[in-house]
């Protein structure tokens, strides 16, 4: 087993949170130590005077081991847009977050780190979520959210995670629209054009159950 995951998306809001909590679930259910990372995130709220991500304080909640929050999220912004403008002034530093991350590789048998938006949202003017992705060293994990658009979407990243010289671990399809017309035909195809194993189907559910989620995982990971 690898040391961990890094969890991307074909846009913002597909489930990568709920795919990084049932990842967790299902590898703290094999007997592994799981600790989750969110390295940046936008759209933080103030909480006791301090900037906090809902779903990075869902990542805290779920590891195996306390972990302080600034480990789990060490850049938080306010403002709900591209770090690289939520950030402006106190940019993303790639070498900082991958020492805080080497600091989790020591106290668990895996860390999932959770990217931000897409595969290539801008961090800060020079780095997007790839180049993250590649210093960190992590296989890929794909989240996709099951609708309209979805084949492109995930083609699109799929390509650029390869082009980018990054492994590819696998994909999840998230079944977020219960409406959707021949969704199993929509993720035949995607299964059908991407080199990279299904490893998982999140069926429709208006609020996660975690347990149920990571069930997905028992029969590839």
């Amino acid at each position: 087993m690898t040391k961990g995951l890094f969890i991307t998306g074909t846009d913002t809001g597909v489930g990568k949170t709920w795919a990084t909590v049932a990842l967790m679930r299902h590898f703290k259910n094999q007997g592994h130590t799981v600790i989750g990372m969110k390295p940046v995130a936008s759209g933080c709220l103030e909480i006791d005077g301090k900037l906090r991500n809902e779903d990075a304080l869902l990542l805290q909640q779920n590891a195996s081991i306390p972990v302080q929050y600034e480990w789990v999220n060490p850049y938080a912004y306010r403002m709900p847009v591209s770090p690289h403008l939520a950030g402006a002034e106190h940019p993303p530093v790639l070498d900082d977050i991958c020492s805080i991350f080497q600091t989790l590789q020591q106290n668990a048998d895996i860390v999932l780190v959770e990217g931000v938006g897409g595969w290539r949202v801008p961090l800060n003017a020079d780095s997007d979520v790839s180049d993250l992705a590649r210093v960190l060293g992590l296989p890929v994990v794909i989240v996709v959210k099951i609708r309209l658009g979805c084949i492109n979407h995930a083609r699109l990243t799929y390509e650029s995670i390869v082009q980018s010289g990054q492994a590819c671990a696998g994909w999840i399809a998230v079944c977020s629209d219960n409406n959707m017309l021949l969704r199993e035909e929509n993720i035949a195809t995607i299964k059908a054009m991407i080199d990279a194993p299904l490893l998982g189907v999140f069926p429709f559910m208006p609020e996660p159950d975690f347990d149920e989620l990571s069930a997905a995982f028992e029969k590839t990971l």
